[in-house]
């Protein structure tokens, strides 16, 4: 590979500089189709850092699940997921930015339907009360992933003739003032019913996971109950603990 020597005289620490070439690193072509990156001796000696370092450096990204180890193979790049982290909450629009991933809308629905029991407790209003619902299929040009619905919180002024092909939480904040700051999420697993599979291009029973968020806004006003249905082969939650 070509030398690159980090900044001992940088005030940023060497494995964070090294954390930076290898994110660089793993977005060429080459490593993305499954190349080798170079053995840790060889990296190394081209950042001129000790291998301790550069290992804590490989280590974040091996624990962001952007590389994998093979023992006795080497390290590659991780097949290209979406990951959410559970300190950093993003909305998908970001996640995906984050990734370098383009955001693709495959279907796009709205409608004012009857309110599922969650969402009428979440937002304090009587059952039966019919709710703004939002249904997003969405994911990566060419492969869908994840299938949205949405519920609003009907003191929002949300209606169906705003343009939901623009980032949600954008268009909340630009046009109606409301600022979302919180999601609380609860992660399961469950088998596709016939719905969510076809939708997901998987078979009736394969697993998906089942992501609820519960959004509130800088005020702690609830905003929006959502229901994220991911192929289970395309989403990955970090959860980071410190003591």
């Amino acid at each position: 590979m070509t030398d690159s020597q980090l900044d001992p005289k940088s005030p940023q620490p060497l494995h964070i500089q090294a954390e930076a070439k290898l994110r660089e690193m793993i977005q060429q072509e080459e490593y993305r189709k499954g190349k080798l990156l170079p053995n840790e001796i060889e990296l190394s000696k081209a950042m001129h850092i000790s291998r301790n370092t550069l290992r804590q450096a490989i280590n974040k990204l091996v624990f962001e699940g952007l590389l994998i180890r093979k023992k006795g193979y080497g390290t590659i790049v991780a097949p290209l997921n979406v990951m959410s982290n559970a300190r950093n909450w993003k909305s998908f629009s970001q996640e995906m930015k984050s990734m370098g991933m383009t955001v693709q809308n495959f279907e796009l629905h709205i409608s004012f339907v009857e309110a599922p029991s969650e969402a009428t407790l979440f937002f304090g209003i009587p059952q039966n009360e019919h709710l703004l619902c939002l249904e997003r299929l969405r994911g990566r040009p060419g492969q869908p992933f994840v299938h949205f619905i949405s519920y609003f919180n009907p003191k929002v002024p949300i209606s169906v003739e705003d343009d939901m092909s623009m980032p949600l939480y954008d268009m909340l904040e630009k046009k109606y003032g409301v600022v979302v700051k919180t999601s609380k999420e609860m992660i399961s697993a469950r088998g596709a019913n016939a719905f969510i599979a076809s939708k997901l291009g998987i078979k009736e029973g394969e697993p998906v996971l089942v992501r609820k968020r519960f959004v509130y806004d800088v005020n702690d006003v609830p905003i929006e109950f959502n229901i994220g249905y991911y192929r289970a082969d395309s989403f990955t939650y970090s959860i980071e603990f410190s003591r």
